[in-house]
């Protein structure tokens, strides 16, 4: 079993930047993708960025153009979400999650379909 606890989510300004954190405990050596997804009001969930624990293999959402940066410290076991250059339409319930399963790899996973555990969320708002 695995524990994912989110951080970091507060409210800003649209420009400024924050750093999420997804703290992972229990048998964390068995996970092999970690990533964020969120929720907009009145929108589905969505994959953002995540990576193999592994490492060498990340994914971001094109649509971000480059302003998040997911990342992962393993003797931490922590995960993480640079964001920068927020606007208004980032503001969403940010979630943390993590599978044991290779199945599909980092696209399946991004999609949400193989995530086996999730954090409770962090809400982040930015305001124009």
């Amino acid at each position: 079993q695995v524990h994912l606890v989110e951080s970091g989510g507060v409210s800003v300004q649209a420009g400024g930047s924050l750093r999420l954190s997804c703290a992972a405990s229990g048998r964390t050596d068995r996970l092999i993708y970690m990533g964020w997804f969120r929720q907009a009001p009145g929108k589905e969930r969505e994959g953002i960025a995540a990576l193999y624990t592994g490492g060498g293999s990340t994914y971001h959402d094109p649509s971000l153009k480059g302003r998040f940066t997911v990342s992962l410290d393993n003797t931490q076991n922590t995960l993480y979400l640079q964001m920068d250059t927020l606007t208004p339409e980032d503001t969403a319930i940010y979630y943390c999650a993590a599978t044991n399963s290779r199945a599909g790899g980092l696209p399946r996973f991004i999609l949400g379909s193989s995530a086996d555990y999730w954090g409770q969320g962090t809400q982040v708002t930015v305001s124009s």
